[in-house]
Parts: structure tokens; C-alpha cells; sequence
């Protein structure tokens, strides 16, 4: 309505190019680039590349570790803190044990999360020290 449609102002994210299927486990770590479909099983931590990098977890899906991505789409279990820059979205059926990282989070009526639901605007920002401020002197100070 009046012509703000925040769905047509998402951010292009990667077309799926690696499918683990349902059946097939993996014992070690993931690293991908691009779109990840998992409708298998990881038994360790999953990490994405670049910014338009996206997950996507099945319902038969599930991880076991750690989950640091760009995007995310989760309906699949996550046994871990996930971790996510940009975008998640957690389907009716996404069962998530551990924390939950994001910046902007779309999240369905029967989603779960047993953990933290940790809001992270931007990366932190180091403050500088005060010696980089300089000396601030009092106003009518030094006369």
C-alpha cells in the first residue's frame, strides 16, 4: 500500500547451487558460496561466503553445530547459535536449540527457539581511546 513494498526492496540473494539430499550425512565442517539447500544432516559447523550467500534448511533437515551465514531460510532443526548477518526467516517448523543471532528476522506462527533472540543492528564499533579525542578543557579554563 502506498506503494512501499519492503518485499520488493529485498536484497538479490544467490540462486541455490549445492543440494545435500535427504539421507546423506556429513561429519565435519561446511564451508559454501552461494545458495546451500540441506534437506540431509551436518554433524558440524556450517559456514557461508559473501554477502548473498543463503542457507536454506528443509523440513528434514538439521545441523548439529554451529551457523554463521548471510541469509537464512530455516523449517529444519538447528542444534546450535546461529548466526545471521542479513536475513532470516524461520518457518512454521524451524526447531532451534541455542542462540540466535540476526539483523532483520521474519519468523512463522509454530516457529521454536530455545535460547537467546540477540538483535545485531551492525558490526560493534570499537570506541576510540580519549587520547584521540584530545583534551577537552572546561570553557573559561586557563585564564
Amino acid at each position: 500500500m502506498f506503494g512501499n513494498d519492503k518485499r520488493a526492496a529485498k536484497s538479490t540473494v544467490a540462486a541455490i547451487s549445492t543440494l545435500i539430499a535427504e539421507g546423506t550425512t556429513i561429519r565435519g565442517d561446511v564451508h559454501f558460496r552461494g545458495g546451500l539447500h540441506l534437506e540431509g544432516t551436518i554433524d558440524g559447523a556450517v559456514a557461508a561466503e559473501g554477502a548473498d550467500s543463503v542457507l536454506t534448511l528443509s523440513e528434514k533437515g538439521r545441523v548439529n553445530g554451529e551457523v554463521h551465514v548471510s541469509n537464512a531460510v530455516v523449517n529444519g532443526t538447528i542444534n546450535g547459535d546461529l548466526r545471521v548477518a542479513e536475513r532470516l526467516e524461520l518457518a512454521g517448523n524451524a526447531r532451534i536449540e541455542g542462540n540466535v543471532y540476526y539483523k532483520v528476522l521474519e519468523m512463522a506462527a509454530g516457529a521454536q527457539i530455545n535460547g537467546k533472540m540477540v538483535y545485531q543492528a551492525e558490526a560493534p564499533r570499537r570506541l576510540a581511546p580519549p587520547e584521540a579525542l584530545g583534551a577537552l578543557e572546561p570553557a573559561g579554563a586557563g585564564a
